[in-house]
């Protein structure tokens, strides 16, 4: 297998855009017969992909392209939802050039940008329990890093931009390319600010992502920015602690496995049944032969558990606690099953995102958030040295070095895991600390 592309990826320090940050390098070094676009940006009010899709519709299936091309797969598969209009429009006007290339079209349900989800709903293979879609022959790629394997293809540029919304309770929710390294209150104010004086700020969607300083930075991996009140229950949610998440099951689960029910791992055939986990809380127990504390290690944490308790558990947070302690004690996934069919109700089960976004408590921040141009010059940045899983990377410059945007500053260590980092804006290196690079211009 040629490494060219592999080398051309692994030079511009691209990344995962939308999830965990795996090195893409790594991730396109393998023969697949299907190569999978997540675009279905299932998280609500994030407008990231789909509107790149519109915009650089042709840029993107050249980059899938040659993807399929390296990995030698027959097929690649463009997932979006069917409510993205421009975004199908646009693919579909280029296609006739690219013939080994189809869309799939889905429903506006959570999580359709699930990895197995999107493998099951594009070419019905299920993967296996703690399995990856690399193991039935596919690979998921998302929209922004196809744009950014384009982008040092044909303009020789590196990673040193990331597109993110932002929304919530800003001036103006608007969806736009910034540097990476800017803070996130340098954000925004790109969006006219804050409407409120008492917030709280989610990076990511509301279902998957994280609380986060203001003061943080944007990095690889940043999707968007949803500010909220700080008394808004998804907060609450967010901040709720795993001591009352444990003395909540144990008091006021009544097993009546709605979570069960809309878990899009058992939906699959695996082996989850997080109502039985929750019995542990209870009674130290699964009471159940079939199901184990380990199962908690097949959960994708995807959250929509919760939505469907009447009572407003969280599953979801008990088996990040169940992994947690597992974890500790050395004990790895045991379960590898390869389940045969999935649940023949699956698709009367999925969840509407329009419901979720009224269950979340966020039908007034449901609105546009248009692309705009940043129309603005940033004076500093601090990019960290770690964005992606794997080691961090290795400061190549020191304090007092010019340098311009796209220039290495980051490198990975020899023999690991990981990516290379670039300056995003030109400047001077005022530090080189605690894992960060800050440039000053």
């Amino acid at each position: 297998m040629s490494t060219n592309l592999v080398e051309i990826v692994k030079s511009a320090g691209i990344i995962g855009a939308g999830g965990a940050g795996f090195p893409t390098h790594v991730k396109i070094d393998a023969e697949v017969d299907t190569v999978i676009v997540n675009g279905a940006e299932c998280e609500p009010l994030l407008r990231v992909d789909q509107q790149l899709m519109a915009e650089r519709a042709h840029h993107m299936l050249v980059a899938l392209q040659a993807v399929m091309d390296h990995t030698k797969a027959k097929a690649g598969i463009v997932g979006l939802k069917k409510k993205y209009v421009p975004a199908i429009g646009a693919l579909r006007q280029d296609l006739p050039n690219f013939p080994k290339i189809d869309l799939h079209i889905m429903n506006n349900f959570y999580p359709a940008g699930d990895e197995q989800t999107l493998v099951y709903e594009t070419t019905g293979r299920i993967v296996p329990e703690g399995g990856i879609p690399l193991n039935v022959g596919t690979l998921v790629i998302n929209v922004e890093t196809l744009l950014n394997i384009y982008d040092i293809m044909n303009e020789d540029k590196p990673v040193v931009d990331k597109y993110i919304t932002v929304t919530g309770a800003v001036r103006n929710k608007i969806t736009t390319k910034v540097p990476l390294g800017i803070t996130v209150r340098e954000a925004l104010e790109l969006a006219g600010g804050t409407t409120i004086s008492d917030f709280v700020i989610i990076n990511g969607g509301p279902m998957m992502g994280k609380i986060v300083d203001i003061d943080s930075y944007v990095t690889k991996t940043t999707k968007g920015f949803i500010v909220l009140p700080s008394d808004h229950p998804l907060i609450e949610s967010k901040t709720r602690s795993i001591q009352d998440t444990i003395k909540l099951a144990g008091m006021a689960c009544m097993q009546c496995s709605l979570c069960t029910e809309v878990c899009p791992r058992h939906s699959l055939g695996h082996n989850l049944e997080p109502h039985k986990l929750m019995r542990i809380a209870a009674y130290g127990s699964t009471c159940d032969t079939t199901t184990q504390a380990t199962n908690a290690f097949l959960c994708c944490e995807c959250g929509l558990c919760q939505y469907a308790c009447v009572m407003d558990l969280q599953p979801w947070k008990f088996n990040i606690a169940l992994k947690r302690e597992l974890g500790s004690k050395g004990i790895k996934n045991p379960h590898h099953n390869k389940p045969e069919q999935a649940d023949p109700f699956r698709s009367a089960k999925q969840f509407n995102v329009h419901r979720l976004i009224s269950r979340l408590g966020l039908d007034e921040y449901d609105q546009p958030a248009p692309m705009v141009d940043c129309g603005k010059q940033f004076t500093e940045v601090t990019i960290q040295l770690a964005q992606h899983i794997g080691a961090p990377a290795q400061p190549v410059v020191s304090v007092g070095d010019v340098v311009e945007k796209g220039t290495l500053i980051g490198e990975i260590p020899e023999g690991s895991l990981g990516a290379r980092i670039f300056a995003s804006i030109d400047g001077k290196v005022t530090a080189v600390e605690d894992g960060k690079i800050t440039i000053r211009s």
